[in-house]
């Protein structure tokens, strides 16, 4: 079945970086475009980056310039580098993949348990 397990969260410092990792399974990897997602306490879960199955990448604008989505099809990994983090970042991480043909927007109904990201002064 499809699965995802995200780790590498954790405390840290405003301006500090954190890498989170992706690990997807049960996926045709290395044709889906693979994204992460966030969800702030009291607000809606919010799409974060995109990278497409060639590389290409895209950000929201709130992160744009910080963060870094990255992936390793070898190890159906997908990571995302954060640096200079806020306090708006604070959240938990999620990844989540589109198959190819899915319109945009389409995501599995699977979620992982996500990962805590803390950013605290």
């Amino acid at each position: 079945q499809v699965q995802f397990v995200e780790s590498g969260g954790g405390l840290v410092q405003l301006g500090g970086s954190l890498r989170l990792s992706c690990a997807a399974s049960g996926i045709i990897f290395n044709t889906n475009v693979m994204e992460w997602y966030r969800k702030a306490p009291g607000k809606q879960r919010e799409w974060v980056a995109t990278i497409t199955s060639i590389g290409s990448t895209e950000y929201a604008d709130s992160v744009k310039g910080r963060f870094t989505i990255s992936r390793d099809n070898a190890k159906n990994m997908v990571y995302l580098q954060m640096s200079d983090l806020k306090r708006e970042d604070t959240a938990v991480y999620y990844c989540n993949g589109r198959a190819p043909n899915w319109s945009v927007g389409s995501r599995y109904m699977a979620w992982g348990q996500g990962t805590q990201v803390t950013v605290s002064s």
